[in-house]
């Protein structure tokens, strides 16, 4: 572990990317772990294939690097989905992830399926267009999962799950997550340990929802020092006045715990209101069989 802090440390310090110490994890056990998970997933449900979709940003990129090792790039297709206003950057370096892995893609442009819905709606806002794009983009997939029979791969990070930034039934579907309890800036440390494009890990976080938007300044937050905070107040479970005593702004404090708190909703299933003896989701649990020959992702 200390040989991976101290490679981890060169690669920030070389400006690649800035990683907080404690962050710092074995990627080479990391990656062991997720490459079996995304096998195993794939087993326990009766699949040899999987999808995703990739905008060309690093969290994406780097579950298309594992996937591609676990399974073989021949069994991952890669659907790139872009709007008429998304940054041309974000498709290029899609296509480079594509070139770099041999994998199968598909392209399909969702902008007459966005602004076909939001004809006539000149008030709708910036949230409204994106979650819908967001949403928009995740039908496609999920269509294309079943002409091409593999499961649909989550590319959420645990930041952004803990701080509700994604959009359910959007960017939040899949069936499987591979990255869902690595922080951004360890997203970073694996990307560039596996081989993602240094383009990619080096340019600024974007959901591309909109022109010119990034989501730290969104979100009015930077990554290394928001994952920091969670990492003390999540994994650590550290109490308010420790987060103070860590360095950390009173008022950052509060508005990350009123996030992390508002956004439960978002990381449980839907609840059930309690009728019959045996319910679905509480007390009717089974691991995931081998499905029949009617399959549907």
């Amino acid at each position: 572990m200390a040989a991976q802090k101290r490679a981890a440390t060169a690669l920030a310090n070389g400006g690649l990317f800035e990683l907080p110490d404690e962050l710092a994890i074995d990627t080479d056990v990391a990656r062991r772990v997720i490459v079996g998970f995304i096998r195993g997933q794939l087993r326990q449900a009766g699949f040899e294939r999987a999808l995703l979709a990739l905008s060309g940003g690093i969290d994406s990129a780097l579950v298309a690097f594992l996937t591609a090792e676990a399974v073989g790039p021949e069994r991952l297709l890669a659907v790139l989905m872009p709007y008429r206003t998304s940054s041309p950057d974000s498709r290029q370096d899609a296509e480079a992830v594509v070139a770099a892995l041999g994998c199968p893609s598909k392209l399909v442009d969702i902008s007459p399926m966005v602004d076909g819905y939001f004809a006539g709606a000149s008030d709708a806002s910036e949230v409204q267009r994106g979650n819908f794009m967001a949403r928009m983009r995740m039908a496609v997939v999920y269509d294309n999962s079943v002409a091409w029979g593999g499961l649909v791969v989550g590319t959420g990070n645990k930041t952004e799950t803990l701080i509700g930034y994604t959009t359910l039934w959007g960017d939040s579907a899949c069936a499987f997550n591979p990255i869902g309890d690595l922080y951004k800036s360890q997203v970073r440390q694996m990307a560039a340990a596996v081989g993602v494009p240094e383009r990619i890990i080096r340019k600024a976080p974007s959901a591309d929802l909109w022109p010119g938007q990034t989501d730290e300044s969104e979100g009015e937050f930077s990554y290394p020092e928001l994952d920091r905070l969670l990492y003390w107040m999540v994994d650590k479970r550290r109490a308010p006045d420790e987060l103070v005593s860590l360095g950390f702004e009173p008022s950052m404090v509060e508005r990350v715990r009123r996030m992390v708190a508002g956004a439960e909703f978002k990381r449980q299933v839907p609840p059930i209101a309690k009728l019959g003896p045996r319910t679905a989701g509480i007390d009717y649990l089974y691991p995931r069989r081998r499905p029949g020959s009617a399959r549907r992702s």
